[in-house]
């Protein structure tokens, strides 16, 4: 009789602090990979639904509660966990790391931030997994403002134009960005502006949510 194909759940959790992007990252208390570096996540309970095994996963295994995950893609390459056919459908996020404060449980050891150019070797296929979210993040942020939320409520411009040259891994020309940026009147300019070192002030805005959703709603097209 073959054996059944058993489901589990992984997390990918970036986080985005002072320039840096990095990923939350378990190590494993048990076997298969003892001792290596993984994503959070595990089985599903057959009295839960995917999103409420991978919340469950994420918050045993790291301390770590975040209320939404976008689903990535689902994993199930023949041989790709040893404990026999394991299908895996991973999730994603972005975060602020200094908002939570993580404490490995469960059966994951420690859990640490890593910088996603720093990386330790992962277990099973999760290079993959992360690589796929890693895309699926710099493509996302082209189209919709998810990185706003990692910003303070005022920043400066320049706050919001090293949030995209790191999330995209690459140099953005910065007079055509600031240029879209303001068409999109997503931005209010505030009565405020702080001190950068030599130069004039600048000024600081803050993203108007509430503007977007209506906008996005009459059919605007939020692209970079």
């Amino acid at each position: 009789m073959q054996n059944p194909i058993r489901l589990t759940v992984d997390a990918v959790v970036f986080g985005y602090d002072a320039g840096k992007i990095s990923v939350l990252l378990v190590k494993r208390k048990y076997e298969p990979f003892q001792d290596a570096w993984a994503l959070p996540g595990g089985f599903v309970s057959e009295d839960e639904n995917l999103e409420e095994a991978v919340t469950r996963e994420l918050l045993e295994e790291t301390g770590v509660s975040i209320n939404y995950l976008e689903q990535l893609y689902t994993f199930g390459k023949l041989g790709r966990d040893t404990r026999g056919r394991v299908v895996s459908v991973a999730y994603f996020g972005l975060v602020k790391p200094a908002a939570f404060r993580i404490k490995a449980a469960t059966d994951a050891k420690e859990t640490s931030w890593f910088d996603i150019q720093k990386l330790p070797r992962l277990a099973f296929d999760h290079d993959k997994i992360l690589k796929i979210a890693i895309e699926r993040l710099r493509g996302k942020i082209i189209y919709e403002p998810i990185g706003f939320e990692l910003l303070d409520k005022k920043f400066p411009f320049s706050d919001l134009e090293k949030l995209y040259t790191t999330l995209l891994g690459r140099e953005i020309d910065r007079r055509n960005f600031r240029k879209k940026i303001l068409s999109l009147k997503v931005l209010d300019e505030l009565d405020e502006k702080v001190s950068q070192g030599p130069g004039r002030p600048a000024s600081l805005f803050s993203f108007n949510k509430e503007r977007y959703f209506k906008l996005k709603a009459e059919g605007i097209i939020f692209e970079i």
